[in-house]
């Protein structure tokens, strides 16, 4: 029996490596740890019984703690003497080391350089038998170890399969042959995980089966024949089974939100109901977190659900997206926060999930995502229940922290100048911008500053059709007329400007200032960069901040504009003509509101 447990740690250690390092190195594995300093406590405490202990960071971005290095023979019987004596976890295994990259343990030490031990080295304590011929020399004395109970409980860590030596495309054709139909299945669901695999799982290995397999082979320097040997299909099996482990995934059912899907848990846990959402916050600054999407609705809904997602501060601007009559596919990064969001609608219900993480932990993200995807299920034809949770307003902002809705740092009013949709503003509306959007959501550019009159030209970056443009006043400004200023006062509060109402009190600054005009009017910061028209509806000037001069703050009535005539001037030399008002007589109520409100734009800076 210990011949045929030999060859097993023997032909894992051949697994990944090149023979002649794997026949000569092997570890006992023993746990692996998610961040570096839980790896260190782990390490620190094995190596209070063991003289041994190895640490390396894995490929997966994991910490494993091992002993070694050791012959293979030698490996495997070390396995078994401490699995025996519960000094060491149940589902230890043999690794061949070729996922280890940098040591972390011993510090300033490289275990990968140690000695190797083999059969005659074997520490004191353990029984070591060769592998044809058992007892030929009396086993050291046995030395009482510390009880096992002394350790912290151990994080879980797959067993390695069983494999075989490679076959040719003949012997891995007969063994392949030789697979049920669930493994067959499973084969095809690990390279569905990997992501070389995206039809049906039926365990029929047709041309788009060989063609994924052809690829993984490709991938892991395999030759790429479409057909996988023993020793592959143990390979990728194997890499599923460890990264499964170190991302704990488990097959969630959630039974309020009717929805069944495997979650990376050992990254994240269930935090709270807010419908339509359901909360897994990460764990132990993970990085990586998930709420999953369920709610009643119709393609209406879908599209708003689609709209609503995108305005939050977890699913930046940038990123592809993808909007169907019955799915959506949001993938979105900056340089913070990353998300890929899907949601399909079914049968009246709308079910999906928002995966969100941090930049540096995309490896994991792409695995998680992996898993999700492949496993993501409706159950129960539920959705969740509005009424599950009753929350007062402090709480609901308190639950929803992450989720909240994407804002820009300030908005200001302007307005259309030119048919393709060319708007003027104040200059104010543009300082520190990330970015610029005209109603939210369509990008500009600034064209034009203009720091003497405090206007800016903003230029959409795709051409727009604006119902109505402004028509500037070709007369001089005259006292006492009466005027409408039409501007987004409370910001992005509100969807559409109001209309705000006053007299022209004097066509020059308080200090006798030219190119600015002096209104009876009170505003707010919003009105920055508006239009205010007279009664034909012609543009008298653009609203300016307000303002503080020589230290003194004024009446909240007091307020100025750039006049017609220095914006006019400011068109032409960025190669715009004005277009020049020519209504003599005055416009009935309603008309004046329409062409005010129709013109004038909500300008943004973001962050």
């Amino acid at each position: 029996m210990r011949h045929y447990l030999s060859l097993f740690a023997l032909m894992f250690v051949l697994l990944s490596g090149t023979a002649a390092t794997a026949q000569d190195r092997a570890w006992v594995q023993i746990e692996a740890q998610p961040t570096l300093n839980q790896a260190q406590e782990r390490a620190r405490a094995y190596a209070t019984l063991f003289g041994n202990v190895a640490g390396f960071r894995v490929s997966s971005g994991w910490y494993a703690i091992t002993l070694g290095p050791y012959t293979p023979d030698a490996a495997l019987e070390r396995l078994n003497e401490l699995r025996r004596d519960n000094l060491i976890p149940a589902d230890s295994f043999i690794a061949g080391g070729e996922q280890f990259r940098q040591a972390f343990w011993p510090v300033g030490a490289n275990p990968a350089e140690a000695p190797v031990i083999g059969l005659a080295d074997a520490p004191a304590g353990v029984t070591v038998e060769p592998v044809e011929t058992a007892n030929l020399a009396p086993p050291a004395p046995e030395i009482a170890p510390e009880p096992a109970a002394a350790l912290p409980a151990a994080a879980p860590v797959a067993l390695a399969p069983a494999t075989e030596p490679e076959e040719t495309i003949a012997e891995a054709q007969r063994s392949e042959s030789a697979l049920t139909r669930e493994e067959r299945m499973d084969l095809q669901t690990a390279l569905q995980w990997f992501g070389f695999y995206d039809a049906a799982i039926d365990g029929a290995f047709g041309r788009g089966t060989r063609a994924s397999m052809a690829a993984w082979q490709s991938t892991k320097g395999h030759e790429p024949t479409g057909v996988m040997t023993t020793r592959q299909r143990a390979q990728i099996s194997a890499e599923k089974a460890q990264i499964i482990a170190e991302l704990g995934l488990e097959y969630i059912t959630e039974e309020e939100a009717g929805i069944e899907v495997n979650l990376p848990m050992a990254l994240m846990e269930f935090d709270h109901y807010e419908p339509p959402f359901v909360h897994f916050a990460e764990k132990n600054n993970s990085g990586l977190r998930v709420v999953l999407i369920s709610e009643p609705g119709d393609r209406a809904v879908l599209r708003g659900l689609y709209d609503i997602m995108q305005t939050l501060e977890v699913v930046p601007p940038n990123g592809e997206r993808s909007l169907s009559e019955r799915s959506f596919t949001i993938d979105a990064a900056n340089d913070r926060v990353a998300s890929h969001a899907f949601a399909e609608l079914s049968g009246g219900l709308i079910k999906g999930y928002l995966l969100i993480w941090k930049p540096e932990m995309a490896d994991k993200a792409a695995r998680a995502r992996a898993a999700i995807e492949a496993s993501f299920k409706t159950i129960g034809g539920r959705a969740l229940d509005p009424g599950l949770v009753s929350l007062d307003d402090a709480q609901r902002r308190s639950l929803i922290a992450g989720m909240e809705v994407r804002r820009p740092r300030l908005s200001r009013s302007g307005f259309f100048v030119s048919a393709d949709g060319a708007v003027l503003t104040t200059t104010e509306a543009l300082q520190n911008c990330g970015r610029i959007t005209l109603d939210l959501d369509i990008e500009a550019t600034i064209t034009l500053q203009d720091t003497a009159s405090g206007a800016a030209l903003l230029m959409p970056t795709k051409p727009l059709a604006p119902r109505h443009i402004a028509g500037f006043t070709a007369e001089a400004l005259r006292i006492g007329t009466e005027v409408a200023l039409a501007g987004y006062s409370y910001e992005d509060a509100l969807p559409s400007p109001t209309l705000t109402f006053g007299a022209l009190e004097d066509t020059k600054g308080l200090n006798g200032e030219t190119g600015i005009a002096r209104l009876s009017l009170s505003s707010l910061p919003g009105d920055a960069g508006g239009p205010v028209l007279d009664g034909t509806g012609a543009v008298q000037g653009m609203m300016l901040p307000a303002r503080v001069t020589d230290g003194r703050v004024l009446p909240a009535e007091v307020s100025f504009i750039a006049d017609a005539a220095s914006l006019s001037a400011m068109l032409i030399t960025a190669g715009i003509t004005p277009l020049q008002a020519d209504r003599a007589s005055a416009l009935p109520p309603g008309d004046l509101t329409d062409l005010a409100t129709s013109l004038t734009v909500l300008v943004s800076c973001w962050e």
